[in-house]
Parts: C-alpha cells; structure tokens; sequence
C-alpha cells in the first residue's frame, strides 16, 4: 500500500511541475528545474543508501498463512514454518491447519 500511495504522490507532482513549467516564464523555470534537480539527485542518493542497507542478501521475510492440515504416520507433521533461529529473518504464521503425528508434529513457528 506504501508503494502505490509513493507512485501517486509522485505523479501527482511531475505532473504539476510540468504545469507549471508550461506557463512559467523562462528565466525562472531555469532555475527553479536546477534546484529541483539537485534536491532530487541528493534524495536518489538516499534512497539507494537505504535500499542497499536494508537488503541484506539472504535475510528475506518468510510468510506462512492458510496451510491444510497435515497427517503423519511415524514421523513429523508440519503445517507452519521449520527452520533455524539464525539470522535476522522474520517469520510470521497465522491460519495454519492442524497438524498430527505420531512424532511430533508443528502448525507454528518451530526454529531449531
């Protein structure tokens, strides 16, 4: 929902400085199209800085919603997440379906 409320916002403004630079007059158009690149190319900046630390190569979010149920005879049942606890990873489960076994069985989160 972010992204899109960004990408509106954003065409919303191109399109109104593109208004305004049909009728302005030519002197100030200049200057107010250098100002304007140079804030954009210092915020470019920014974002790329931002985008570069947040995605940490491996480090994905794992989401885990509406599973079926899941039977075992004799060993394990998994209906949620199994994985390790390492890492910055999050992890959300919601509305799993049951699980059984005779060993053991998980329709959460299990992080060994």
């Amino acid at each position: 929902m972010k992204g899109k409320i960004t990408l509106v916002v954003t065409c919303l403004v191109v399109a109104a400085a593109t208004g305004w630079f049909a009728v302005a007059r030519w002197e100030q158009a200049n200057r107010v199209a250098t100002v304007m690149s140079a804030v954009a190319a210092v915020a470019a900046v920014g974002v790329a800085v931002w985008a570069a630390l947040r995605s940490v190569p491996g480090q994905a979010d794992v989401r885990v919603s509406r599973t079926g149920d899941a039977i075992a005879r004799g060993g394990s049942a998994n209906t949620g997440f199994r994985g390790t606890a390492g890492g910055s990873a999050r992890v959300r489960v919601d509305r799993t379906g049951s699980a059984s076994a005779e060993g053991s069985a998980n329709t959460g989160a299990e992080l060994d």
